[in-house]
């Protein structure tokens, strides 16, 4: 019942998940060729790399939009956890995807130090403006997602490094058309790959550490078996100990459980109940796998 239950609050909650996705998306796409346009008009390197990067977190935001598609199928036979794991695959190519981005912006700003361009300050302006004022209505409109998923993380991040380039273009557009200083361009070229990267980083971090059924980050074994023999202290033993994320909020624990008998007050299914309950409260584990033996249960088994 407390599956079924958690299946239905993280459909509901993915769906509004989604139109928050849609909506950005749709900003996402209007501001990337506004800045092409204005790129081109100002001849900035600047502006068009931040279109490259709108281009990638629309990229983000699709694949993002795809993966919590099928990430609402529901369990079966063969797929006993559901498609869950489909987020956290799209956080990590989301991910992977800006590496080559950065590249060519990289590339592209050298190419401006070697030969330096005129660019049109008034118009870089404008337009860097109206970047930073989607991105921020966007961060808005995702904001009360991204610590539940993975997913929104890795395009709320995206927002996050839009707005710090889109920062550093007004920046440099008030100085160009102070100074002509043009040099600023490529140079706010290379910030913005910096940003890019060190985003790509963290959410390349995370997914990994997820697909390869880590701990999650933060949580200890060791410290959780510790705890769970001080709360109960008919437990005498803990041996197997696993845990592992299907996503962010899907916490999966395991265990072999040694009891001493003589210190059981309730029957054992009472008994695992209990330590469910006390992983859902203290930890946010979800799901537990508890196999309980009394002491002289294994000294049988050895004999």
């Amino acid at each position: 019942m407390e599956k079924s239950t958690y299946s239905d609050h993280l459909f509901q909650f993915r769906s509004v998940e989604s139109k928050r996705l849609v909506l950005s998306l749709a900003i996402t796409l209007t501001v990337m060729v506004v800045e092409i346009i204005g790129g081109f008009i100002t001849n900035s390197i600047a502006l068009l790399s931040d279109a490259g990067h709108m281009f990638t977190h629309a990229f983000a935001i699709g694949i993002s939009l795809l993966a919590n598609f099928i990430a609402r199928k529901p369990p079966c036979h063969h797929r006993t956890f559901g498609l869950y794991r489909a987020e956290v695959l799209a956080a990590f190519i989301n991910g992977l995807f800006l590496l080559p981005i950065v590249g060519i912006i990289v590339f592209e700003a050298i190419v401006r130090f070697l030969n330096p361009q005129d660019v049109i300050g008034f118009y870089m302006l404008i337009v860097a403006f109206v970047g930073l004022a989607v991105n921020i209505t966007s961060i808005f409109i995702l904001q009360d997602s991204r610590d539940t998923s993975l997913n929104v993380k890795s395009v709320f991040y995206h927002m996050i490094a839009d707005a710090a380039s889109s920062i550093g273009i007004v920046i440099a557009a008030f100085i160009i058309m102070s100074t002509g200083l043009v040099i600023l361009d490529p140079i706010v070229s290379l910030g913005i790959s910096i940003v890019i990267i060190y985003w790509a980083y963290g959410i390349l971090k995370d997914s990994t550490r997820i697909l390869l059924e880590m701990a999650p980050k933060g949580m200890n074994i060791d410290t959780i078996t510790e705890d769970l023999k001080t709360k109960f202290p008919e437990i005498n033993e803990i041996d197997d100990v696993h845990l592992w994320t299907i996503i962010p909020d899907m916490l999966i624990y395991s265990a072999h459980i040694k009891l001493n008998i003589e210190l059981i007050t309730i029957n054992q299914e009472d008994f695992i109940l209990k330590i469910n309950e006390y992983l859902i409260k203290n930890y946010k584990i979800i799901e537990s796998t508890i196999q309980i033996y009394p002491e002289d249960a294994v000294e049988a088994c050895n004999l």
